[in-house]
């Protein structure tokens, strides 16, 4: 049973990072301290801001070196390649702790054009590069239970008066009223709707692909959002 810390906002982030300040002194104490009832800890930042890369690594230096013999892992973003002053070398962070938890999904987003939450093919390059960066031993692939879905289209925009009026004439809205003045109407749109999940087969395959590469460990994000069928796929190997 591990301890997760989670940190998803830019300036947050940047503040519990700074070397030295109050503010980290404060996390790391609690965080060792809340540590000890666990196997574990994990952390999970994901908006470290460009400019503390290296405040980073020293944070998970400081937490490694005061965990003792815990297991500290670290979940870092998907990769297929190194990137230029990346706040998350996996080269860099490696020697700092005992797993790497790679997130390998979310290759399409909510705000990005509709497909895949992770794709095989895209988990392909992403355990590729990690076995190479990473390794084996201190790897573990990050598995979506999870799906998006992407409405079109998307209403809620700004829209200047000529656009208006093609909105009032596409959707023949004839009841036009008024809120103190400014007027205002409602219409019903028919959206389409697209929706990428994950069930036990598309699982099962990438599940296969990653074992077929080389891989020995798998994470999963998260529990309570799978097809319970998924756990008949599982089994420890020792």
């Amino acid at each position: 049973m591990h301890l997760v810390v989670k940190c998803d906002g830019r300036a947050l982030t940047h503040f519990a990072l700074v070397p030295g300040s109050a503010e980290r002194r404060a996390l790391v104490t609690d965080l060792l301290a809340a540590a000890g009832d666990f196997d574990g800890l994990q952390v999970d930042f994901e908006y470290v801001p460009a400019r503390d890369g290296e405040a980073f690594l020293s944070f998970l230096a400081e937490l490694r070196s005061g965990l003792g013999g815990r297991m500290f892992t670290v979940a870092l973003p998907a990769r297929t390649r190194k990137n230029t002053d990346d706040v998350y070398d996996y080269e860099k962070i490696k020697p700092l702790v005992d797993r790497i938890l790679v997130m390998a999904y979310d290759e399409h987003w909510s705000g990005s054009a509709p497909g895949p939450v992770a794709s095989l093919a895209w988990c392909r390059r992403v355990a590729a590069y990690a076995l190479d960066t990473i390794g084996r031993d201190k790897l573990i692939m990050g598995i979506p239970f999870y799906g998006r879905a992407w409405g079109s289209p998307n209403h809620s925009m700004a829209y200047i008066y000529s656009s208006i009026e093609r909105v009032i004439r596409e959707n023949n809205v004839t009841d036009i009223r008024r809120e103190n003045g400014i007027p205002t109407f409602e219409y019903k749109p028919t959206i389409s709707v697209k929706v990428y999940y994950e069930d036990a087969y598309s699982l099962s395959a990438r599940m296969e692909m990653y074992r077929s590469m080389g891989v020995g460990a798998i994470g999963f994000w998260r529990l309570g959002q799978e097809t319970p069928a998924v756990w008949n796929l599982l089994k420890l190997e020792n």
